[in-house]
């Protein structure tokens, strides 16, 4: 059973491009990579030549004779003569290339040779990124990957890109949804942020229409970045970077969800701690949320880089550091109290990640005003209140009416509720968080 995922256009368009370069798909363990490109490589090519680094070391040796193409067609075809080269009609899959990263100095000649397709991929755990650019540069495209977001989960739940556009047309108009539109998809939201994204647990979803075993995948996945952390995180203290890994959930139930690094462990200082939240990021695990200095264009270098929030990129991931009884609060829409806010506003970082919107967020020094995230259209500063209740939104306000904050008209609150537009606040229920980055280049 093979989910349909975004990167499989992309894929295509790559391919028709007459002078692409070699791809390099990137992202964390287990987000679908290997399968969306086999699954694109098996329909759209002749020929596949697939050479996975973990489980196929022998092919480190193939740039014995230097990075030329022939060299490595020559190395390769010696170590398996039945893998075939046909100009053209093939495709190089190089996996998990954190490996083995010298290969990516090869795609220079790969490129200018011209004669095949080449993707590379690999997780961001281990990946020496750094050295992959600076060998490749000019020479490779990237492709930043995620697990399933929730217009992927609808449509492996059977809906189509005429559900989602009724959704948009909603969000455009400020047209409520009817009862029935409203109910189907907060149910279905539910269910997407228990599950989350990834791959194999939305599959096992699927296929059993049940939650059982679901649970089971995710703690799973946990440990295997754990263990990923032990086995790549090198010249830095692995036992720090797990235990800011694991104190995220811990961080984010509290009121203040500021990151501390003193609630990691007691007395520790962040200079102890230098690399490890940047290690857990490029890993793909962990997302970092700034604090503005000033809630005011442009916001790329307006932030304090001592000052964050970190989120899982997975919300399911999230909620499996729960106990199994709190899944089931969630999915029958109970109060899961301080935790039912986090969850909430976690989603929200995990799909602004994943449209490739920023995170940043705002807190008043000495002050009560503080605003979850910011978006931005090409002239205005938008503040995006995430509500976990029925409270008024005093900040939201505050930040739309307050002529020191000349960046800033019109608000969008997040929460458990209809659509609705009134007073320069948009408020759309969480389902709609996904289609945000569409919904604000229509109003530029």
């Amino acid at each position: 059973m093979y989910l349909k995922r975004k990167i499989d256009e992309y894929l295509l368009e790559w391919k028709q491009k007459p002078d692409k370069n070699p791809l390099i798909i990137k992202g964390a363990r287990q987000i679908g990579k290997t399968e969306s490109i086999n699954h694109f490589a098996e329909i759209n090519y002749d020929n596949i030549v697939y050479i996975n680094f973990v489980f196929e070391q022998k092919y480190k040796t193939i740039l014995s004779d230097g990075y030329e193409v022939e060299n490595i067609i020559k190395n390769i075809s010696l170590l398996d003569p039945t893998k075939r080269f046909e100009p053209g009609k093939t495709l190089i899959v190089f996996d998990e290339l954190q490996e083995f990263p010298d290969i990516a100095t090869s795609l220079k000649a790969f490129k200018v040779d011209g004669r095949f397709d080449i993707i590379c991929s690999g997780s961001l755990l281990g990946v020496n990124y750094k050295k992959i650019h600076s060998n490749s540069v000019g020479y490779k495209t990237d492709y930043e990957m995620f697990s399933m977001d929730f217009e992927e989960f609808l449509w492996a739940k059977g809906y189509s890109k005429v559900h989602i556009l009724e959704i948009l047309e909603h969000m455009r108009t400020g047209t409520a949804f009817n009862e029935t539109e409203l109910n189907v998809y907060k149910k279905l939201f539910l269910e997407y942020c228990v599950l989350g994204g990834m791959p194999a647990v939305v599959k096992q979803y699927i296929e059993t229409n049940t939650f059982t075993d679901t649970l089971e995948i995710q703690n799973q996945i946990r440990m295997d970045y754990e263990e990923d952390i032990r086995k790549y995180a090198e010249g830095l203290d692995q036992a720090k970077i797990a235990s800011v890994y694991r104190s995220v959930p811990v961080q984010l139930a509290k009121e203040n969800k500021k990151f501390q690094l003193s609630k990691v462990t007691k007395n520790s200082r962040s200079r102890e701690y230098t690399g490890c939240i940047d290690w857990l990021r490029d890993a793909g695990v962990v997302s970092v949320c700034n604090c503005l200095y000033f809630p005011e264009l442009p916001l790329k270098g307006n932030y304090d880089d001592t000052k964050f929030k970190l989120y899982y990129p997975d919300t399911g991931l999230l909620i499996s550091t729960l106990d199994e009884e709190a899944q089931e609060d969630l999915r029958a829409n109970r109060n899961l109290g301080v935790y039912k806010g986090a969850l909430y506003e976690n989603f929200v970082a995990e799909a602004f990640l994943k449209q490739g919107l920023g995170l940043y967020y705002y807190k008043k020094e000495n002050s009560t005003l503080e605003e979850d995230f910011f978006v931005r259209t090409k002239t205005e500063l938008v503040p995006v209140e995430v509500k976990a209740n029925r409270n008024r939104s005093k900040s939201l306000r505050q930040l739309i009416e307050n002529k020191n904050y000349s960046d800033i008209h019109w608000g969008i609150k997040l929460a458990d509720s209809n659509l609705g537009i009134e007073n320069n606040i948009c408020t759309f229920p969480y389902f709609c968080t996904f289609l945000l980055k569409r919904y604000l280049a229509e109003r530029d």
